[in-house]
C-alpha cells in the first residue's frame, strides 16, 4: 500500500510563488504516474497537474496552466508542484496522489493529509 505524505504549503500573497513535496513509501514509485489535486472549501476535489511514470511528460488543468511545474525525483520518492503567479483562487487543500491512467485525471486511492495553500488578495 502506497503512503503519501505532502509538505510545502503556507500562506502568500498573491503573485507569489510556493513549492510543494510529497514524498511516498510503501509501493514502486516509478511504477505510477502521478499528480496533484486540489480541494477548496465548498468544492470538488480536482485534479492539478499529472507526470508519467518516467517523468517525461506532464499535463495541467486549463486553470493553472503556464504557472504551476510538475517535476518527480524517482530516485528519491518525490514529486513536486511549483507554483508560481499565485492566485487566491488557488486558495486550497492540495494533495498528491496516483494517477490511474497517463494524461488521464482520475485519481488512485491513496489520499495523504494534504498541505493547505492559501493565497492572500
Amino acid at each position: 500500500q502506497v503512503q503519501l505524505v505532502e509538505s510545502g504549503g503556507g500562506l502568500v500573497q498573491t503573485g507569489g510563488s510556493l513549492r510543494l513535496s510529497c514524498v511516498a513509501s510503501g509501493g514502486t514509485f516509478s511504477s505510477y504516474p502521478m499528480g496533484w489535486f486540489r480541494q477548496a472549501i465548498g468544492k470538488e476535489r480536482e485534479f492539478v497537474a499529472g507526470i508519467v511514470r518516467s517523468g517525461g511528460g506532464t499535463w495541467y488543468a486549463d486553470s493553472v496552466k503556464g504557472r504551476f511545474t510538475i517535476s518527480r525525483d524517482n530516485a528519491k520518492n518525490m514529486v513536486y508542484l511549483q507554483m508560481n503567479s499565485l492566485k487566491p483562487e488557488d486558495t486550497a487543500v492540495y494533495y498528491c496522489n496516483t494517477v490511474l491512467y497517463a494524461f488521464g485525471y482520475v485519481p488512485g486511492d491513496y489520499w495523504g493529509q494534504g498541505t493547505q495553500v492559501t493565497v492572500s488578495s
